[in-house]
């Protein structure tokens, strides 16, 4: 094979891979819970593309349940939990806490939207 020819098709293919990899990195989203919400309580995510929640409590520990991707963890303050999920179906599912933190604790909810 033309030395050449070899070098080129190399770098072609060390380029594509890399693209590939970079295609693949999850994209993070950010959410904290404090008593009653979460903020942002609504986020977008692409059918077929990873995405890590970085969860963050500012009060208290929060559960974080979305039965739709089978999720569960405890979001505990001073530390990051990070959950990552590639969602296979689009739509909307709700996540929420499932952990008692009082009055008003019912209405701490929000949305994945899932887009095509």
């Amino acid at each position: 094979m033309n030395r050449r020819l070899f070098v080129a098709l190399l770098t072609g293919s060390v380029a594509t891979g890399a693209v590939r990899l970079a295609a693949q990195s999850p994209t993070e989203i950010r959410i904290s819970a404090k008593k009653f919400e979460f903020h942002p309580n609504k986020v977008t995510a692409k059918r077929g593309q990873p995405v890590t929640l970085v969860l963050t409590s500012e009060d208290r520990i929060h559960g974080f349940k979305m039965t739709d991707f089978a999720l569960r963890t405890d979001i505990v303050p001073g530390q990051e939990t990070r959950v990552t999920l590639t969602p296979d179906k689009e739509g909307s599912f709700t996540f929420f806490c499932d952990i008692f933190c009082g009055d008003g604790h019912e209405d701490m909810d929000g949305t994945l939207v899932v887009e095509g």
